[in-house]
């Protein structure tokens, strides 16, 4: 099994993911959180036939004012954007399936 990517220390601004085109995931989480660790398998699984769609690991926490800016209370929470609207958002999936009706939002 391949090693998780890493959440991503360096974050867009909000203006930057709301101007990128079509659409984007982004992950926020931290590396050390049980939750996330937990969910990486699903995660990855559900975005193996969306290959083309942009995934964003995001590093969250205190002082990470984009996870503020999308109101982010638990981790994982997956922001489903289409053209930087966000159209859905899963928080804490336990299986690829829970990600499925997002996947179809975008």
């Amino acid at each position: 099994m391949a090693t998780p990517t890493a959440y991503s220390t360096h974050a867009p601004s909000r203006t930057e993911l709301d101007a990128l085109p079509g659409a984007t995931v982004v992950e926020f989480g931290t590396d050390w959180c049980g939750y996330c660790q937990g969910a990486q398998a699903s995660i990855a699984k559900a975005f193996e036939p969306h290959a083309d769609i942009r995934h964003l690991k995001i590093e969250d926490g205190p002082g990470r004012l984009l996870g503020r800016s999308f109101k982010v209370k638990l981790w994982p929470t997956l922001i489903f954007l289409r053209d930087g609207i966000e159209v859905a958002r899963v928080v804490r999936p336990t299986g690829a399936a829970d990600l499925a009706p997002a996947f179809t939002s975008l």
